[in-house]
């Protein structure tokens, strides 16, 4: 509604002699000010505020009348009455100079401002205005309370009489009425003759004239209140007649607000208590209450003294309160809290010292409410040791704080709106500046220095009709817009703004005239001929239709009213508009699709349909009057109707099941009267017209039913005129403001599948909901409300200084509105429960599950009520919690939704939900058999708490297994703390469970990660026939602590025991890519395992189907025969691996494309993974490609660290990947130009390639290769050496088969199996026949080791570096690579080894869950 500002600013003064002022006050007009002081009255200019006249009192004079108490103006502004001490009044006269002025804006020369305007002086300078004393009147009594009425002044005096005075003089005399002699009662109808006030020194404290009540509101001396109303036109004593308030003994000040006509009386306990009259009875009738909460305000709520200055706003929509120990708050008309002083940082410095509350001993509203003029009740004394002396007179204790407000409080047309519009007095805030973000990428908020942009709001994707959710709600920021300097000089302040449909026009209207700005284009519109301008003054408001503005004025030229309607993209110009001629004053604007409303002085309702007419290049807009309403019967006043607006809404929905199309007609028309809400609707009960036999507007004449009150202290209200059959509960609602009280829905209630509604359903229902933010805009299809809230920013530790002390950087904090919005829907499907509509209420939500925030939605009910109902001290009769929870199991999210409220909430609740919602072991099983294992992991951490160890351990071991089977790892290192936690008794502590999966357990193997292994192990766990000496160091990740010191313990073992059948199982069923994943994951001892499990699990029965399963599960293609088996000059050379290795790498960018798609590991989504292949291609590259010598510079590239993953695989890398290509490729060419290829060696060539699989499977099988050497799973080793096809695999499997003590049993399984594969491979891959002949001499040296005995003391370590060299024949390229890699301390010993893990490590540096670097060590 009302926002603040940025700091306030202190006024100077230009004389010398000006005292501490006492009282402010603005004229009626609010163009100037007068200020107060005990012998001195000033009249200031509001804008600029400039010193106009100052008239001081002489010695004798003042000392006669003593000083100055109070001042009050006359309604037109030519007088100005003052009370001083001793009971004299002084009225003051204030002629103009004619055509002087003192200030006048100075221009440089050759700029565009014309000061050929017709009203220039007026608007832009300060006049010149005189004091002179009319005349003394006294009164012989102290003066209590002025009040100015249309013709008098009314004057209360200490002696108990109230006295009316002409302002033109003595004419008439004056009346005193004793207010002795008033009748006062409890209301109007009582006997005339009502109690008297009866004490002989009862006065009048404090009064304020209401135009709409007719009569003062008044509060005596000794706290009562009340209001005296005259019977009659002649105002006597015998026709007043006064009414109490029974309720308060304790008033001490009052303001009034005409347009809803409320009394606020403020009391001595802080509180301020507003009534208004009922109209029936004339009794004071109770509203609301305004008053500090102690849950907002714990340490000051009581302790503020009584209320001390109320002051209502300009437009009656907010009213200001401050108390005798100072500070300010702004409340909304009924009661919501905008602002207040006394917390937050207006209370305490940044270094959390307090500060002492701003005291306030006047203020007054400036001209729209952009402004709050405040005297400050700082005492010069207290000043002076911290001033020089030349500054001190020119320091005046006159503040004026600056307000933003919202466009609803002046133009309530724009509810139908779902944008929040925000105006100050030179700049508009909108909330839709991102649809213009392509044009400009970042928003030029006025508060940007000061605020950092928040991260973007979680309400990202879902869409609008008008705008995408996230432009509504993506960040805390505006978009300002400056109002035009032009338009601003001659027509301040700014009174109306409107903004269009789609969010990218705004009009803004003046004193006179108005312009338009489009946020595309970032232009203002201004009138070409300023006359134009000039001469028409918007009075009833104006909204936007498609591409026209609608607004209706008063044409000071033919003094008369019009409706007219500009087009926004030709000239504004009157030639381009149309002009309807209007009866009466028009007040009110409003437009519902293709009608326009208007709401008139004379209290009554025209309708106007509005068309499009293409006429040549600019279309016009042509109006007709549909139909008038009088509703002068209901009215009282016409400037008591807050808003009027037509809708789609009606009461019988009979109708529209039946004829849909009718339910977006003008229905019904929304009067709010003084904050009752009225609604009028057509009335369909007498013979139908159809349609095909009228002309379509005749349709439109159907009268009006009788009023109808919908609702109370109703601010504003909101309606869409949009369908959506999916959504139509909250399309067809009404939207209701109520203050403090909240909001209200009107909800359209709908038979479910059409059928027959019940006789006794109401066809709506009003549910009342409370949200935190003050609502400015309602989203109906995603069921948010939009609002604005003010926060602040302390810059007082810029000011250390004590001659600082003063400062309002340092006195305030600066002030900021930021957007904020709330959902609503659990409101209101909870209230639709409570009144057990539980079917209209699945309907509703089912509507609404698309939302992105619906899980939340759920949450957020299900959490409310459980507070509520758990934590109640009295039983409740009837719990909402079970038929909550029933309404929640309706959705799939519903296991969700509970543990997620469950975590939320404390152990203490957990009872009282879980016997609502059920057994959490139940729904932990409902989770498993779902497949949800996030959620079944945080409902073992309930378990934990709720069940005994033996339990928790049951429901874990189930969920771990099942978490090996689906591969997800991050789960199941969380499961072996959360076991081991179990067993050693930790169970105070519920481990940390994932809420998502990370993408860490993606389907390859990711173990060349920041670690380090030294691949051996202690010679006990070895196989006792071999001695080899292997140690395992292992990671330190999350599960590192399982080989710690306590291993032997029992948890440790049975965890391992679950690890070791796991891997059994894999190895049973040849998933060698999944073990290798496993391994990696969770840091499984698998040289160690594998050792134990040679002669059992690790053994390979069947070697076609194991080496079928790996070229199926590595996607490596099958070996196929070249068409021409020729020597290649490339066979056996140095160069087939360099040309290779490019063309491979070439190939595998497709070749990752598809590579994760057939492995059943993990189900996580692949981007990351597939991004990762992408880079390591490049990264591969880079490693080979240094090998050329002159092209080293070239091609390197730095390594992405994990900073860069934003742009892994981007278009720039794939394009990198391509030129090194091409570029060894050109090296090649180079060093061997004079090599000519023939057909048949290109055809070697490419069939080469074809057999070989992508680059990540061959470092996978390699490392494999290298841990099964290593465990001497020899059976394995051979498999795989045929698959990668290399003779000096097989050579070294057997080199160590000879040279070793190998169980005679594995030397036949292995001679068995290779006879079988050569079997397979002469009926059905001939491919592999070249290789099988190649390494035939082998397997028949292998026959004859079978029948001999190697004694074991023969057995001799293998040469590591012969080693190197067999596993891999590239040893001078392994190296480089190593000496890239992140390890360069390891030595070349190992670089055979190394080399693919340094691959690897450069590969996939993505993840994050290990550290270290790894090192293959075999000693």
């Amino acid at each position: 509604m009302y926002f603040l500002s940025g700091w306030p600013k202190r006024l100077l003064c230009p004389l010398e002699s000006l005292e501490q002022p006492l009282r402010i006050q603005t004229d009626p007009q609010r163009a100037f000010f007068a200020v107060l002081s005990p012998s001195q009255l000033s009249i200031w200019y509001c804008r600029p505020s400039v010193l106009i006249v100052s008239y001081k009192e002489l010695a004798k004079a003042a000392s006669q009348f003593g000083p100055y108490k109070e001042a009050e103006w006359r309604p037109d502004s030519t007088m100005i009455a003052v009370s001083t001490a001793n009971g004299y009044i002084l009225f003051f006269e204030i002629p103009s100079v004619r055509d002087k002025y003192l200030y006048e804006p100075m221009y440089p020369k050759g700029s565009p401002h014309l000061k050929g305007t017709p009203h220039y002086k007026e608007e832009q300078c300060a006049p010149s205005l005189n004091l002179e004393v009319k005349k003394v009147l006294d009164l012989q009594a102290s003066i209590t309370s002025l009040q100015s009425t249309l013709e008098d002044l009314l004057v209360a005096t200490a002696d108990g009489f109230l006295h009316l005075v002409h302002w033109d003089g003595m004419t008439n005399g004056r009346k005193a009425i004793n207010l002795c002699t008033v009748p006062f009662s409890v209301d109007l109808q009582s006997s005339r003759a009502g109690s008297f006030l009866g004490f002989e020194d009862v006065y009048i404290r404090d009064m304020e004239y209401c135009a709409t009540l007719d009569g003062f509101a008044v509060v005596f001396n000794d706290g009562r209140v009340g209001f005296i109303t005259p019977m009659s036109s002649r105002f006597t004593a015998e026709q007043l007649h006064g009414v109490w308030a029974q309720d308060v003994i304790d008033g001490t000040c009052v303001a009034v607000n005409n347009k809803y006509r409320l009394m606020a009386f403020g009391c001595a306990n802080g509180s301020v208590q507003v009534y208004t009259i009922d109209t029936t009875t004339g009794a004071m009738q109770f509203s609301h209450k305004l008053e500090l909460t102690p849950k907002q305000y714990p340490d000051i709520w009581n302790k503020t003294g009584p209320v001390k200055l109320i002051r209502w706003s300009p437009d009656s929509c907010v009213v200001m309160v401050t108390w005798e120990c100072g500070g300010l708050s702004l409340w909304s008309v009924f009661g919501a809290q905008l602002i207040c002083t006394l917390g937050g940082d207006f209370a305490y410095q940044s270094d959390g010292a307090k500060k002492d509350p701003l005291k306030i001993s006047s203020m007054t509203w400036g001209s729209e409410g952009y402004h709050l003029w405040v005297i400050d009740g700082i005492s010069p004394s207290n000043m002076k040791p911290e001033r020089d002396t030349s500054n001190e007179a020119r320091q005046f204790g006159i503040l004026q704080f600056h307000f933003i407000k919202s466009a609803l409080t002046v133009n309530p047309c724009m509810s139908n709106q779902e944008q929040v519009l925000l105006q100050g007095e030179d700049r508009l805030y909108l909330n839709c500046g991102d649809a213009t973000q392509a044009q400009s990428p970042r928003n030029t908020s006025a508060h940007a220095e000061h605020k950092s942009t928040r991260e973007r709001g979680p309400f990202s994707d879902g869409s609008l009709d008008s705008q995408g959710l996230s432009t509504l709600l993506g960040h805390r920021h505006w978009h300002v817009v400056q109002i035009h300097s032009t338009y601003l000089e001659s027509n301040w302040p700014i009174r109306f703004s409107a903004i269009d449909k789609l969010g990218q026009n705004v009009a803004v209207v003046g004193k006179f005239g108005f312009a338009h700005y489009s946020l595309l284009t970032k232009k203002w519109k201004l009138f070409g001929n300023i006359t134009q301008e000039q001469n028409m003054m918007v009075t009833g408001g104006l909204a936007w239709w498609n591409d026209f503005i609608v607004l209706a004025c008063y044409n000071l030229n033919d003094h008369q009213e019009e409706l007219r309607v500009y087009l926004r993209t030709s000239n504004l110009d009157n030639a381009f508009a149309h002009i309807t001629k209007v009866q009466a004053d028009t007040l009110l604007l409003s437009v519902f699709r293709d009608i326009v409303i208007l709401f008139r002085a004379d209290c009554s309702i025209c309708l106007y349909s509005i068309e499009r007419r293409p006429e040549g290049l600019n279309p016009t807009a042509s109006i007709q009057v549909l139909q008038e309403v009088s509703m002068s019967r209901y009215i009282p006043h016409p400037f008591l109707v807050v808003s009027v607006t037509l809708t789609s809404v009606r009461t019988e929905t009979g109708i529209t099941l039946k004829m849909p199309q009718q339910a977006c007609e003008a229905e019904s028309i929304m009067l709010n009267l003084a904050g009752q809400l009225i609604m009028l609707q057509r009335d369909r009960s007498g013979p139908q017209i159809r349609d095909k036999d009228n002309n379509p507007n005749q349709r439109k004449h159907l009268p009006f039913c009788a009023p109808v009150v919908l609702a109370q202290s109703v601010e504003n209200v909101w309606t869409t005129c949009r369908i959506n059959k999916q959504k139509r509960h909250l399309l067809e609602a009404l939207w209701l403001s109520c203050g403090g009280a909240g909001m209200k829905v009107w909800l359209p209630l709908f038979p479910r599948d059409h059928r027959k509604p019940h006789s006794f359903l109401s066809r709506r229902i009003m549910l009342p909901f409370h949200i935190n933010i003050y609502p400015l805009a309602v989203l109906f299809e995603d069921a948010l409300v939009l609002g604005a809230v003010n926060d602040t920013v302390l810059y007082d530790c810029l000011y250390t200084q004590t001659s600082a002390r003063e400062h309002l950087e340092v006195l305030f904090p600066f002030s900021i509105v930021e957007r904020t919005s709330q959902i609503y829907l659990h409101h209101i499907l909870r209230q639709l429960l409570v009144r057990n509509l539980g079917e209209q209420a699945l309907l509703l939500a089912h509507s609404c599950a698309t939302l992105p925030y619906f899980p939340h939605v759920l949450e957020l009910m299900l959490h409310e009520v459980l507070e509520e109902e758990a934590t109640s001290r009295e039983p409740i009769p009837d719990p909402l919690l079970p038929t909550v929870a029933k309404f929640i199991t309706e959705f799939p999210l519903f296991l969700q939704t509970v543990v997620h409220c469950a975590r939320k909430t404390e152990y203490a609740l957990w009872n009282y939900l879980f016997a609502a919602v059920g057994n959490p072991k139940d729904l932990f099983e409902e989770c498993l058999m779902a497949q949800d294992l996030d959620t079944a992991a945080s409902y073992l951490i309930i378990l934990q708490n709720m069940e005994v160890p033996a339990v928790s351990r049951q429901h874990a071991t189930l969920l771990f297994n099942t978490a090996l089977e689906q591969g997800k790892w991050d789960l199941c290192r969380h499961m072996i703390r959360f076991l081991k936690a179990i067993g050693s008794g930790e169970t105070e502590t519920p481990p940390a469970t994932p809420t998502t999966q990370e993408p860490s357990s993606s389907s390859s193997f990711e173990f060349f990660r920041h670690r380090s292994i030294s691949l051996s192990q202690s010679a006990e766990n070895l196989h006792s026939k071999f001695n080899l000496t292997k140690t395992l160091s292992m990671p330190s990740g999350p599960s590192g602590k399982r080989w710690s010191k306590d291993s032997d313990c029992a948890e440790n073992m049975y965890i391992d025991m679950m690890l070791w059948r796991h891997a059994r199982r894999l190895l049973e069923e040849i998933k060698l890519k999944d073990l290798g994943c496993f391994a990696a994951q969770l840091g499984f001892e698998l040289i160690g395992w594998l050792c134990k499990e040679r002669a059992r699990a690790a053994r390979v029965d069947d070697f076609v189907f194991a080496l079928k399963k790996l070229h199926k599960d590595f996607l490596w293609p099958f070996p196929v025969i070249p068409a021409s088996s020729i020597n290649s000059p490339f066979k056996n050379g140095k160069y087939k691996t360099a040309v290779g290795e490019h063309l491979l790498k070439s190939q595998s960018a497709d070749t990752f494309v598809n590579m994760d798609m057939d492995t059943g590991v993990s189900n996580t989504p692949r981007s990351r993974s597939w991004l990762g292949t992408i880079s390591s291609s490049q990264r591969e590259i880079d490693t080979v490609s240094s090998h050329g010598p002159h092209m080293q510079d070239a091609f390197l590239s730095p390594l992405l660290s994990k900073g860069d993953e934003c742009s892994i695989g981007s278009a720039t890398d794939l394009t990198e990947t391509s030129s090194m290509v091409d570029g060894d490729w050109t090296m090649v060419d180079e060093n061997f130009s004079s090599l000519s290829l023939t057909q048949s060696e290109l055809e070697h060539l490419s069939l080469e390639l074809a057999s070989k699989g992508p680059h990540k499977s061959q470092v996978q099988l390699r490392y494999l290769l290298h841990i099964f050497l290593e465990a001497g799973c020899l059976d394995w080793c051979i498999i795989i050496g045929l698959i990668l096809r290399e003779s000096s695999v097989i050579n070294q499997v057997f080199s160590i088969m000879q040279s070793s003590d190998i169980d005679g049993e594995i030397c036949q399984n292995i001679k068995t199996g290779l006879y079988a594969v050569d079997k397979w491979a002469s009926t059905d891959c001939p491919g592999y026949k070249p290789f099988l002949n190649i390494i035939k001499p082998q397997i028949q040296k292998l026959s004859e080791i079978a029948e001999e005995q190697v004694q074991p003391e023969a057995f001799q370590p293998v040469n590591p570096s012969k080693v190197t060299e067999q596993v891999n024949p590239r040893a001078e390229e392994s190296r480089t690579s190593s000496s890239h890699g992140p390890n360069p301390q390891s030595d070349a010993g190992n670089s055979g080894a190394s080399r693919h893990e340094e691959d690897k490590s450069k590969t996939e540096d993505e993840d994050s869950f290990q550290e270290g670097s790894y090192d293959c060590v075999v000693s």
